[in-house]
């Protein structure tokens, strides 16, 4: 009789293996949305006189190698900072663990297309009688392996795979993300601390110059050439200067701390030494291609959002369907335990099942429906946050124009308040006007020296965003020509 059944067993194998092989896939095939909702791409950012070449049907490419963007800026220190960064960054590190516990789902969802096998071992031994406890007594021992396997007849539990893979590769996109937001923050508060450092300097000299003419106008007031309210508008001057001076050293210890903390350093232990400031701002090429936006993360991570909603549907969907299961066991259970390996007394066993939901009230539907909605959701986000980066980046490239504009005025503003200051003090020194228009004179120097130095940081911060938004900088191999470096 064991042929016969050991036969029967073989034909089931066989069936569920066929079943298996010849199952079909119960999720709709993914197709990547289209990148806007509606009208075609545009052939050119509004922000640049050329079109752009390279538009392309949406197809991120986040992992491709961004290379170390902020070395554009041609800072050294700059480029310490950001290597710090990426190795020490806490919001960073949980990203990356965060990435290992995505891959570790899929190395799970990707186990369950493999059989189980278990082995089990054990002895007892049971006796009993009026007052003798060995009387009777009797030892059982057992040994068994046994097998079990889900047949993925359709297609259910490599739909999980699929899903568990494209949330990994979200999970990595959301990782380029943090590291992205972190190198920018990094940078924008580097160059506010170097602008600090530049108005710092800049207030040092103008309080040594307000200390001068406070001498003089004191020098005349006791010759009885100047009033008194001249003397008490010098010294008003210089020590609303000196409180200003004061303010920007707190603004640069905070940035100091917050670049600390991006550092992965305790702030008490962290300082950065006051350098001159290198106004470096790369320029963008007017040939950079539309193709760099598929390499922002944020874009990335949603169109996988998309492809883990379309699997998810085939997963809701395979509740419809029966399940298969294949079971297998062979033992021995024996009274010695030299007999545990005995052939004439082992046992085996073989068993198929199949289960159906008959009725459930249109759950299954619903879950269906759930799936299918959440699709759509995730197509639509996909949708605005492309919308989003086009808006970015038109964004960048208007704030790089018009702060390359501005700076050339604030230039001539600066220089011209600066001549009108000498002239004026000039002027006051020999007794033809008022200590006002000396004070006035010299806040508008001091206003147009300090815009020009703000509108030089936000030139930096601009470009700083711009690469943001474009995933990360680009490289040679991206444009035809090399991005210049303009001062």
């Amino acid at each position: 009789m064991m042929p016969m059944q050991i036969s029967t067993s073989l034909r089931l194998t066989v069936l569920a293996l066929a079943l298996g092989l010849g199952g079909c896939a119960v999720g709709p095939a993914y197709e990547r949305p289209a990148a806007l909702p509606a009208g075609p791409v545009p052939a050119s950012y509004k922000g640049v006189n050329a079109p752009l070449p390279g538009w392309a049907p949406a197809a991120p490419a986040d992992a491709l190698e961004r290379g170390p963007w902020w070395q554009l800026f041609n800072d050294p220190e700059l480029d310490r900072l950001s290597r710090q960064v990426e190795t020490a960054n806490q919001n960073i590190a949980v990203a990356v663990a965060n990435y290992a516990q995505a891959r570790s789902i899929v190395a799970q969802q990707r186990a369950s297309l493999f059989p189980v096998v278990s082995l089990g071992a054990g002895g007892d031994r049971a006796g009993g009688g009026s007052g003798d406890t060995n009387r009777g007594a009797a030892s059982a021992y057992r040994l068994q392996i046994g097998a079990s396997w889900e047949p993925d007849v359709f297609g259910r539990l490599r739909t999980a795979v699929d899903a568990a893979e494209a949330s990994a590769q979200a999970s990595a996109a959301d990782l380029a993300s943090v590291r992205l937001a972190a190198l920018g923050e990094l940078a924008i508060n580097y160059f506010s601390l170097r602008q600090t450092d530049a108005q710092i300097g800049m207030l040092t000299a103008t309080i040594e110059g307000y200390e001068r003419v406070l001498q003089i106008t004191s020098n005349r007031f006791a010759a009885g050439v100047s009033a008194r309210s001249d003397v008490l508008q010098a010294q008003t001057q210089l020590a609303t200067a000196r409180s200003d001076a004061l303010g920007l050293a707190r603004s640069r210890a905070e940035l100091e701390h917050a670049i600390a903390v991006l550092v992965g350093q305790s702030p008490s232990s962290f300082a950065l030494a006051s350098t001159p400031w290198q106004v470096v701002v790369p320029a963008v090429p007017v040939g950079v291609p539309s193709t760099l936006l598929q390499r922002r993360p944020d874009i990335a991570a949603a169109e996988r959002d998309v492809a883990v909603a379309n699997a998810n549907i085939g997963i809701a969907r395979s509740a419809y369907f029966p399940t298969f299961g294949l079971s297998a066991s062979y033992g021995n259970n024996t009274s010695r335990v030299g007999d545990l390996f005995s052939l004439s007394n082992a046992a085996w066993s073989f068993g198929l099942s199949a289960a159906q939901t008959l009725f459930n009230a249109g759950a299954t539907r619903a879950s269906v429906e759930g799936a299918e909605a959440r699709q759509q959701a995730t197509v639509a986000n996909y949708r605005q946050v492309v919308l989003t980066a086009f808006a970015d980046v038109e964004n960048g490239l208007a704030a790089t124009r018009v702060l390359e504009q501005q700076q050339q005025l604030r230039v001539e503003a600066a220089e011209a308040a600066g001549l009108v200051e000498q002239q004026i003090l000039n002027r006051y020194q020999a007794g033809q006007v008022s200590y006002t228009e000396v004070v006035q004179a010299q806040v508008t120097a001091l206003n147009a020296r300090r815009q020009l130095v703000q509108v030089q940081a936000d030139r930096q911060t601009a470009a700083v965003a711009l690469i943001q938004a474009l995933g990360g900088g680009w490289t040679d191999a991206d444009v035809n020509n090399t991005p210049a470096i303009v001062n």
